[in-house]
């Protein structure tokens, strides 16, 4: 049991049979997460490195606890308290971190591409935490976990995703990702937000948040990224919600129900109403809960075991 892969830099290329077998052993995995003793000794002696360069809750104690439910010796790097505040490159403190013979390495980094950079550096697995606004591979997945586990399939379902895809990493892993596995995508955003290699992509393009949610089967919503884009590219957050909110009126006004997803951290009341959030057709904290089998089966077919 192996993946045609040896890295996790992001989703874009890598074929179905893989995505197909990392899905199929994160199900097993959900069954481990579901016993009165949560933990295998799969990485019993594997040393995994987390090297987080921004902040991060969900994804790093996701790992986190992937990787101790394996039973993985861990070691977590923070950039904040190393030498690269003396002035030390990145290329030097990787490597003199794995010359103390580490063999996998979880990274996240504000540089899109950093990961596959990384590669360069060193001789071990290495899985993309999220690379700037470029891909999060891991997101996904699990995403798509999440939407099998909902509909038993992913082929031929309508997928939208709503919000700032420009800046987002998510967006761009959901893509690739979704495509691969046969579903059709949709995109919602205003201008400002879409990627210029948009039209590039192979998806449908909407400024219209009714069309979207009428073309759904599933609706990924994405926050806006203040962190990473310049000012001046919406007019405001009320505006916003006006125009591109899931809000309950809108989806009062469908003759369907939807599935509500979201990868967090939520700007309620901005992109998606609270009611909306917790309500009864939202697979949000189901999300969080795959994402941890997500990366442990990430973590099981990278290393070889």
């Amino acid at each position: 049991m192996s993946l045609s892969i040896d890295n996790l830099y992001g989703l874009e290329g890598v074929p179905k049979a893989d995505i197909d077998q990392i899905l199929d052993t994160a199900f097993s995995f959900r069954e481990v997460l579901e016993r009165p003793v949560k933990k295998v000794p799969t990485l019993k002696g594997t040393t995994v490195v987390n090297l987080f360069f921004e902040p991060s809750t969900r994804t790093k104690n996701s790992f986190a606890l992937a990787e101790k439910r394996l039973s993985a010796d861990t070691v977590n790097f923070s950039a904040a308290s190393s030498s690269l505040k003396k002035g030390e490159s990145l290329k030097d403190t990787i490597q003199n971190l794995f010359a103390m013979k580490m063999d996998v390495v979880v990274m996240r980094h504000p540089t899109p591409g950093s990961v596959k950079m990384l590669g360069d550096f060193v001789d071990a697995v290495i899985i993309n935490a999220g690379d700037g606004t470029h891909e999060h591979p891991t997101q996904a997945l699990l995403d798509m976990m999440s939407i099998k586990e909902k509909f038993g399939k992913l082929e031929d379902l309508n997928i939208t995703i709503v919000g700032d895809i420009k800046h987002s990493r998510v967006a761009l892993s959901n893509i690739y990702g979704l495509k691969t596995m046969g579903a059709n995508v949709m995109l919602c955003a205003p201008p400002t937000f879409l990627p210029a290699e948009v039209d590039s992509l192979g998806v449908e393009v909407t400024y219209d948040i009714n069309e979207a949610l009428e073309f759904a089967d599933a609706v990924n919503v994405l926050r806006i990224q203040n962190e990473r884009q310049g000012k001046g590219l919406i007019p405001s957050l009320r505006e916003y919600r006006q125009t591109f909110g899931i809000t309950r009126d809108r989806l009062e006004k469908l003759k369907k129900p939807i599935t509500i997803m979201h990868p967090g951290p939520m700007n309620r009341q901005v992109e998606i109403d609270s009611e909306i959030a917790d309500g009864e057709n939202a697979i949000i904290l189901d999300q969080v809960l795959n994402g941890v089998a997500i990366r442990m089966a990430v973590l099981f077919l990278l290393s070889g075991n």
